[in-house]
């Protein structure tokens, strides 16, 4: 195999491994389903989940973009504490109305952000930095 080609699938299995919290969730949804697990509980973990994935994406590419240090590292904190905040009441909320199905939600999300956290541990030292992002 050539080095482009090995290259490549590497590049291939270093994206699969930063969607594996993704993958997690889809796996959930079954195991939920089969166990007679709370679906409200699923579905606030899963909506609170996607929903500050995806707030976190957005952030972090306008931090990326950021010219400004302070500028970066003021949305990355922001960005943190205001996702963990939302995860949190949004889970409370659901435990409030159904404890069953807030257990579920809170378990589940652990389980989702401890995949994404060991992936990103795992992954960040492999990811090419953006100086030599545009060195090539």
């Amino acid at each position: 195999m050539s080095t482009r080609a090995t290259a490549l699938s590497d590049q291939s299995i270093l994206r699969v491994l930063r969607y594996l919290d993704l993958v997690g969730l889809v796996v959930a949804l079954p195991v939920f389903l089969i166990a007679d697990l709370p679906m409200l509980g699923y579905a606030v973990a899963a909506g609170a989940w996607v929903l500050q994935r995806g707030a976190r994406e957005l952030i972090l590419r306008r931090a990326a973009a950021a010219q400004d240090v302070r500028t970066t590292v003021g949305l990355t904190a922001a960005s943190m504490i205001v996702r963990g905040w939302l995860v949190a009441l949004a889970i409370f909320a659901v435990g409030l109305s159904d404890s069953e199905s807030g257990l579920a939600a809170a378990v589940l999300f652990l389980l989702l952000f401890t995949l994404a956290f060991s992936m990103q541990a795992i992954l960040r030292p492999l990811e090419p930095s953006p100086a030599r992002r545009t060195e090539r």
